[in-house]
């Protein structure tokens, strides 16, 4: 079965019609219908500038504009039809828009092309997709400080090589993803500058003969320049494969962050609980309470991976100027945008469910001997060298490992076979509170330093 050729705003060219397999294999309208509401914007600016610069007339303008707006209230309540054979969002809205008021419609078209018309709705979307991310990682970026204002003397092993090292306060460690969030925000506010460039008028890949005005349409869509080289505007997508780079350092955070969670709700550690609201159970075993949240942010950050890597190699063969392998860079935004959002979503509300087990996380602490590296300090104010304190003090815990013991309850007499130099005010340093408040500068996990932290990361957001 074939089309009707005669609907195609570029059926003048051909004579037979089109196979109805390759309409259905060329057609994107069934995902870049996402767009129209950018499609709208970017025609409504292209047909103020064709007035302004008396391309078309003031009353035709003012016509055109009545049918897009009509035809827009129509996308946003779901009874606007669109059809396959009618390609993309683009022609859907045209084809409308010349069925409603004829002639004048299709003067609209003039000055532009779907090359740059496309590349400015992708910009247009994109532009406000960041925003919007950027209001969810900030609203993750409060739920982790309101935790760890409530934990800012919370004290907890800190980690490396999944082995219990040095004391840290809880509030310091939720503070650490919170600082990785604040790149990420970083990240996507820098690449929003380069989104924030204008295509149109580049037409199909050459420019216009028409006497356009770029910068009134950049002013009436709120960008801050035009693109300068026709060629490059429309086969660009540059700003795309930044954005979904940048969404992959988002995904990767979130995804390390939740495997953290993940592990600290597994029975070994008990440090953290999640409200049941927020966990599932299993089918078959009645006792399970499973993190499945974070397992499946975990999961998903392969998606967004998958994204860019996909966009990556979409690009990497294409010579100037636009090429139709480009109708394939969508749904890869298009999922890449909706999965990094519902994530963070996700995880504004997951924070809040956490209830931390004080007592679990300071006797982890305690067990892993974290006050080590203290004692080995204590030992070089008093002459020490350091490595000749580190091999003591590797002494001491090999010591209190046999002996079932903390080394903050080891006696005086026993610490001291390690080293005479140790007096009873050793005591204060292996205590996990002396070793957390000692580090009071700026990037350490002292309460104090904590609560400077928690007050510079409000301002920020």
């Amino acid at each position: 079965m074939t089309s009707d050729q005669t609907k195609k705003p570029w059926g003048g060219r051909f004579t037979a019609p089109t196979d109805e397999f390759v309409e259905q294999f060329t057609q994107s309208v069934s995902f870049d219908k996402r767009l129209a509401h950018y499609d709208i914007a970017g025609s409504i600016a292209h047909a103020k500038m064709l007035a302004k610069t008396k391309i078309i007339s003031k009353k035709e303008c003012d016509e055109i504009l009545t049918c897009l707006k009509q035809i827009e209230e129509e996308v946003a309540s779901d009874q606007f039809k669109w059809s396959a054979s009618l390609e993309d969002v683009h022609m859907n809205i045209e084809s409308a828009l010349v069925e409603r008021i004829g002639e004048t419609g299709k003067k609209l078209h003039t000055a532009r092309s779907r090359n740059d018309q496309v590349a400015t709705d992708m910009r247009l979307y994109l532009r406000d997709e960041v925003d919007d991310t950027t209001l969810k990682i900030n609203a993750v970026m409060a739920a982790l400080l309101k935790l760890a204002e409530k934990h800012h003397d919370s004290i907890m092993p800190g980690m490396t090589h999944m082995q219990a090292a040095q004391p840290v306060t809880f509030g310091h460690h939720l503070l650490a993803w919170a600082e990785m969030l604040l790149r990420d925000r970083s990240r996507l506010q820098d690449c929003r500058q380069r989104i924030n460039v204008l295509p149109l008028g580049s037409a199909a890949l050459a420019g216009t003969t028409f006497p356009i005005d770029r910068n009134y349409v950049a002013k009436l869509l709120g960008f801050d320049e035009v693109a300068q080289n026709s060629l490059d505007a429309v086969s660009d997508r540059d700003f795309i494969v930044e954005f979904l780079a940048s969404a992959s350092l988002v995904m990767m955070h979130l995804s390390r962050f939740s495997e953290e969670i993940v592990l600290w709700m597994s029975e070994g550690n008990r440090f953290i609980d999640l409200d049941d609201a927020w966990c599932t159970g299993s089918s078959i075993m009645p006792q399970k309470k499973n993190p499945d949240i974070p397992e499946l942010i975990r999961g998903k950050t392969g998606r967004v991976y998958g994204d860019l890597i996909a966009l990556l190699t979409l690009m990497k063969a294409q010579p100037l100027a636009y090429n139709r392998d480009n109708q394939e860079d969508k749904e890869s935004l298009f999922d890449a945008v909706d999965t990094l959002k519902m994530c963070l979503t996700a995880f504004a509300g997951l924070i809040p469910s956490i209830t931390v087990n004080n007592k679990s996380m300071l006797d982890a602490a305690e067990r892993g001997y974290t006050t080590a590296t203290d004692l080995a300090d204590y030992l070089v104010l008093q002459g020490v060298p350091f490595r000749d304190a580190h091999a003591v003090v590797g002494k001491a815990v090999q010591y209190a490992s046999k002996k079932s013991k903390t080394l903050s309850a080891l006696s005086l007499s026993e610490l001291q076979q390690f080293s005479e130099l140790i007096k009873d005010d050793v005591f204060a340093v292996l205590k996990l509170e002396g070793s957390v408040l000692a580090r009071n500068h700026v990037g350490g996990t002292s309460p104090t330093q904590v609560k400077i932290q928690i007050a510079r990361v409000k301002k920020k957001i």
